[in-house]
């Protein structure tokens, strides 16, 4: 396995496929899962001729389950250990949900010199949760909630999260694939509970408003309108605005989990905005 042990003893696992002489794709995961959420994205850009990379978070997948910095500043300087590793340039970074938090942190503050775009889908920024700063995000009482199921049955909430919300499979008519929920489990309760009920916070509590102001390279921002995990109207627009080059991209009736479900769409609107 590729691994990196970062300043505090924490092992990272990554992918690295392809040339190291064609331009780095990095994909940043969204919480609870892994880097293998990206890998219908990963082998459609390796066709393409890109080089693509994709670590596990820590406690998350094949990483260290530790204890301990489960917050958006370990996140964004592990994925810099990884980014630094391997001497990453005019790379394009891509975060999905939580992950796109880790990369708005990430380019901000470990970014400079080895960046050259930005697409953040389905993401947490600015800040989820609801603040008097942010009076339209989510009440606290939503995110204590999930720790609590997590915390009673976690095998269950997350049977229950693919299989509802995250795909939208809870829709009326929605076309439901088991072998999605299936993989989206897997990745899951390959992880620590520890790192995964720690993170809602990371996710949720995480103000990234001067991120998104420092971040000075083209930023693609794009959501589905049906997203039940981010909701859109206090997230994608909002970062949008804040971002010194962004593209906004809403999708009419996409879910949070839109790579997957619409990878194709996905697919071809991340390829065209990388060779714009």
């Amino acid at each position: 396995m590729n691994t990196i042990t970062v300043t505090d003893g924490t092992t990272i696992y990554y992918k690295d496929w392809g040339s190291k002489n064609a331009q780095p794709i990095v994909f940043h995961h969204g919480w609870p899962l892994s880097a293998d959420d990206w890998d219908t994205q990963m082998l459609y850009f390796l066709e393409k001729g890109y080089r693509v990379i994709a670590h596990d978070r820590r406690g998350h997948g094949r990483s260290s389950q530790v204890s301990d910095g489960h917050d958006m500043d370990h996140y964004a300087a592990d994925a810099a250990a990884v980014v630094e590793h391997l001497d990453l340039r005019d790379a394009i970074h891509i975060g999905h949900s939580t992950g796109g938090g880790e990369a708005a942190h990430f380019v901000a503050r470990h970014g400079k010199g080895r960046v050259a775009k930005l697409v953040l889908i389905g993401a947490v920024p600015p800040i989820m949760v609801k603040t008097l700063a942010n009076p339209g995000g989510l009440p606290i009482d939503v995110f204590d909630e999930l720790r609590r199921q997590l915390a009673v049955n976690r095998a269950q909430f997350y049977r229950d999260f693919a299989s509802g919300p995250f795909y939208s499979f809870n829709r009326p008519g929605a076309k439901v694939s088991q072998t999605v929920i299936d993989n989206w489990w897997r990745q899951a309760m390959m992880g620590g509970a520890k790192a995964q009920y720690d993170g809602i916070r990371a996710f949720s509590e995480t103000d990234f408003t001067d991120d998104l102001k420092i971040i000075d390279v083209p930023t693609l921002v794009m959501h589905g309108d049906d997203d039940q995990i981010v909701p859109l109207a206090d997230s994608a627009p909002l970062s949008a605005k804040l971002l010194k080059k962004s593209r906004l991209k809403v999708y009419e009736k996409f879910p949070h989990g839109m790579c997957t479900t619409y990878a194709d769409v996905v697919n071809r609107d991340l390829l065209a905005f990388i060779k714009s």
